[in-house]
């Protein structure tokens, strides 16, 4: 598709409906796209980068406000060590490669999880592309490394814990607003949008509290095969469907008078 059509297919996306202030993608299917073409499993997440280009483009044109990308789970850590430490020098060398044209297209950069687990120079490096993009305004790109949705909520607990018994707050006032705010994620919106590519029907483990209102888009597409058309598919699916939120819609409670 031709980058005239996808501006116009943009521009009626943003007259048609809401977009999303945040978007998550559950990146699935960089093995399965290196073993259907006898290619090391790494070859995948390599193939992969294009599709992050591609996401993080097309949110950035539609004016989407965050975007997480699931980028490595406390699971992968299971994987064979070789496997792990290749992912490791990849991450590293992506966050060093990518943040000029991260930095042109007016993006910032943060990241959730355990991320003290991960080796100090992906640490270092992280950090230096987070600084080298801190000026920006642009969208607000957060990857999930080393994260695990019932972890962040473990976590999130033993924080609150921790306040209690030193005595700053009391067990009755702890609230939703106050776990919330203990999340990795902290003050940004929960996700209107949750993506998963390859066809898998599950969430994996991924923002367990914030994806409880959130719309699902799942496609059969591996990652790597990924393209801004498949994006606004999800965003046109999703100003398609009406977001209730536990309650009856405008029309249904017309009904009810």
């Amino acid at each position: 598709m031709s980058e005239k059509e996808l501006s116009r297919i943009e521009e009626k996306l943003k007259k048609s409906g809401p977009v999303p202030r945040h978007i998550a993608i559950i990146m699935d299917g960089n093995g399965r796209w290196a073993k259907k073409r006898r290619l090391p499993r790494i070859a995948g997440h390599r193939a992969g980068i294009k599709a992050v280009r591609e996401a993080v483009k097309g949110c950035g044109s539609l004016g989407v406000e965050h975007l997480t990308l699931y980028t490595f789970s406390t699971e992968n850590w299971n994987r064979p060590k070789t496997e792990v430490e290749a992912l490791m020098r990849f991450l590293r060398g992506t966050l060093r490669r990518e943040r000029e044209e991260l930095d042109k297209n007016d993006v910032r950069l943060s990241a959730i999880g355990r991320i003290s687990d991960l080796p100090a120079a992906v640490r270092d490096e992280l950090s230096r592309c987070k600084e080298y993009l801190s000026g920006n305004n642009g969208l607000h790109l957060i990857l999930a490394l080393s994260y695990s949705g019932r972890t962040e909520i473990l976590d999130a607990v033993r924080d609150i814990a921790r306040e209690v018994e030193a005595g700053d707050v009391k067990p009755s006032r702890i609230s939703e607003s106050l776990l919330r705010s203990h999340l990795y994620s902290g003050d940004v919106p929960d996700p209107d949008l949750l993506i998963r590519t390859s066809g898998e029907l599950r969430i994996s483990n991924f923002l367990l509290w914030q994806v409880a209102y959130s719309e699902l888009w799942i496609t059969d597409v591996l990652w790597p095969d990924f393209r801004r058309k498949h994006l606004y598919e999800a965003v046109r699916e999703f100003q398609k469907r009406e977001r209730r939120f536990g309650g009856i819609s405008p029309a249904a409670a017309k009904g009810t008078r």
